[in-house]
């Protein structure tokens, strides 16, 4: 069976789900690590030390604020954490606006399940001024399919107490829409995405993102599927 079939309600996480974004942030945490005097690493283990703070501070009011105050312990930094996380997004935000894309072929299956009727919602953990970016500034996604013409609900990690693995993002989204989870289907790309959406009780799909390689078993045996690309998703009508 096609599982995305008798569904009334489709949500995709964001950064490495729809949208092309991961490598764009290791990059971004590249040049940081530099300038705080830093071992810069591996893009995997950049990569890897973000995710496993991210992770440990899924509770905290700002979990990427917790992660820059790793950052500049470890790298003995006078900085306060704040600023450091205002250094990190400065440093970002230009790539956001012009280098991240939909990955190829996602805009064409938003499309053709808008088109089917279904409603389509985003829960992801990026911050509201990075959607804010891809709302108003960044070209690519906006003439393919603008985000805000497709989905609503979208929901951050500002709109929730909790990130994910918790499934508070997904329990909002199918009490804002009134679609019962059984009648919803996730599509995420990490292992912190695909156990917040199965806490929600939510199927879910898992498209492939290289970065999650290191938990790909872990996320295999969760998901019903996992395509390799949105182009294998092309069974969907």
């Amino acid at each position: 069976m096609n599982p995305f079939d008798h569904r009334d309600l489709v949500v995709f996480d964001l950064d490495g789900t729809l949208i092309d974004s991961i490598g764009v942030w290791n990059e971004v945490d590249r040049r940081l690590r530099e300038r705080l005097g830093l071992p810069t690493l591996g893009e995997a283990e950049r990569g890897a030390f973000r995710e496993d703070a991210l992770r440990r501070h899924a509770a905290a009011a700002s979990p990427y604020l917790e992660y820059c105050r790793e950052l500049g312990t470890s790298a003995g930094s006078p900085l306060p954490p704040a600023d450091i996380l205002r250094l990190r997004y400065e440093l970002g935000e230009k790539l956001l606006a012009n280098e991240v894309d939909y990955k190829p072929g996602a805009d064409v299956l938003v499309r053709r399940l808008s088109a089917r009727g279904i409603r389509l919602a985003i829960a992801s953990t990026t911050r509201r001024p990075n959607l804010e970016i891809y709302l108003s500034r960044n070209q690519n996604i906006r003439s393919k399919a603008p985000l805000d013409e497709f989905f609503d609900p979208i929901l951050v990690r500002d709109d929730v107490r909790e990130g994910k693995p918790s499934p508070e993002v997904y329990l909002r989204i199918l009490e804002e829409t009134g679609v019962p989870a059984d009648r919803a289907l996730a599509v995420e790309d990490s292992l912190p995405g695909v156990e917040s959406a199965r806490a929600a009780g939510i199927d879910v799909v898992a498209v492939y993102d290289r970065h999650s390689d290191p938990d790909r078993a872990a996320i295999d045996a969760l998901v019903l599927r996992t395509y390799r690309d949105f182009g294998a998703c092309g069974g969907v009508p």
